[in-house]
């Protein structure tokens, strides 16, 4: 096992985490997007529920 140092281990993670790609990217957007959606249909209908009496 050969020993690196620590600045040669970062700068091979970081050429790394460059060429993924925009997934993770895009799994944020889709979570956020899907939890706005949900929290914009939970407050137009939650004046439904309520009765006029």
């Amino acid at each position: 096992m050969e020993h690196r140092p620590t600045a040669a281990w970062l700068t091979e993670a970081a050429g790394a985490a460059q060429h993924q790609g925009p997934g993770n990217l895009l799994r944020v957007v889709l979570v956020v997007m899907i939890l706005g959606c949900v929290l914009t249909a939970w407050f137009l209908l939650r004046g439904y529920k309520r009765k006029d009496d």
